[in-house]
């Protein structure tokens, strides 16, 4: 199945029905008064958060939801049906926002939430409401309210404690590989991993983690190279990024330095909230350096890189599984301490959220 993360639906909740203008036609009182019923509520439109679903791709197929109309009044005071409500269901971790007010509609996070993203319009009123003293014979009634109609916008940001950065042949599906079940595709060309890949790690009997592997960065993505941006979204609601990095890359004239850096750069471009959380230095492929240049080797990149001191680094070769452990220990007793994300608000919707082109890879 394809990997869809993003979708534009229209959706319209139903509209009231009309309330009725009729009267008493009964067999000894030809002029008995009025009798006509409201109208039904419009149908509402709901949105529910589903655990068994894992992408948006039946909304790219079906884009129009239309909840039915409430019913008319009649008359003997029959108030009209109500329309029936309709729920769309949708992966956790969607978030919905208005396409014309930019507003976040509905940030569904947890399974089972639901939200009304489409309100069904009243039912008018029948001339039952209209008889006074002074009107005995009211012909007045109301037509229902119109349904509220939204053009919608919907994105699935996947939801993980641990996102892994990087270029692309970094290593970060290798090392994916190592420290949970999941099998992302594995390859020596760039740009295997085409979509977002998540893997639960697990730390001891009681403990564990969700590590999520996005398609790789390269330098000028936030003006659109490679597969740009588009899936740095999935890393909003993480808690600790790794930086993976290739220490020993297969062009002799790459510099590892200047990539990790630019690597940093396109995420303070995308999102300085982004570029702000706790983030990682993995320095991979050790194996592919000898021993005894090993020591220094990493000893020039940290210089060159110049980190933070208190930025943690970890030295790692993620095909054998070597200084892998160690990472997800620290990892686990980090998440441990750090607050869970906040829910999503207005804030926190991006330019990209309601630019980003349908064009569309549907991979990572």
């Amino acid at each position: 199945m394809k990997f869809i993360d993003e979708a534009k639906i229209y959706v319209a909740a139903g509209d009231g029905g009309n309330g009725a203008a009729t009267f008493r036609r009964e067999k000894y009182e030809p002029e008995g008064g009025p009798n006509g019923g409201d109208g039904g509520r419009g149908g509402n439109v709901y949105v529910v958060a589903d655990r068994n679903l894992n992408t948006l791709i039946e909304f790219r197929y079906s884009r129009k939801f239309l909840a039915p109309r409430g019913g008319n009044g009649a008359s003997s005071d029959c108030y009209g049906k109500g329309g029936d409500d309709i729920t769309l269901h949708v992966p956790v971790g969607t978030v919905i926002a208005d396409v014309n007010s930019e507003q976040i509609v509905a940030d569904l996070d947890v399974d089972g939430k639901k939200v009304l993203i489409a309100k069904g319009g009243r039912g008018g009123l029948g001339n039952i409401h209209f008889k006074s003293s002074i009107n005995r014979a009211p012909r007045q009634f109301t037509k229902g309210e119109p349904g509220e109609e939204r053009d919608l916008r919907m994105e699935l940001r996947v939801l993980a404690d641990v996102g892994l950065l990087g270029l692309p042949n970094a290593g970060k599906s290798t090392f994916i590989r190592a420290v949970s079940a999941a099998r992302p595709k594995v390859a020596d060309y760039p740009f295997t991993t085409m979509h977002p890949n998540l893997g639960v790690v697990r730390v001891s009997e009681n403990k564990s983690f969700v590590i999520a592997d996005v398609p790789g960065l390269i330098e000028g993505a936030a003006e659109g190279a490679g597969l740009g941006i588009r899936f740095l979204k999935h890393l909003a609601r993480t808690r600790v990024l790794l930086h993976i990095v290739d220490l020993a890359p297969p062009d002799p004239d790459a510099d590892p330095v200047h990539d990790a850096k630019a690597i940093v750069g396109e995420l303070e471009k995308y999102s300085p909230e982004l570029a702000a959380k706790p983030r990682w230095l993995i320095l991979n492929k050790l194996d592919l350096i000898p021993e005894d240049e090993r020591e220094q080797r990493v000893a020039d990149f940290l210089k060159a890189y110049a980190a933070d001191a208190d930025t943690p680094v970890f030295q790692i070769s993620a095909i054998n599984g070597e200084g892998c452990r160690p990472v997800i220990y620290k990892l686990q007793e980090a998440l441990d301490s750090l607050a869970p994300p906040l829910p999503m608000n207005d804030a926190a919707l991006d330019e990209h959220f309601l630019d980003d082109s349908e064009s569309g890879a549907d991979t990572e």
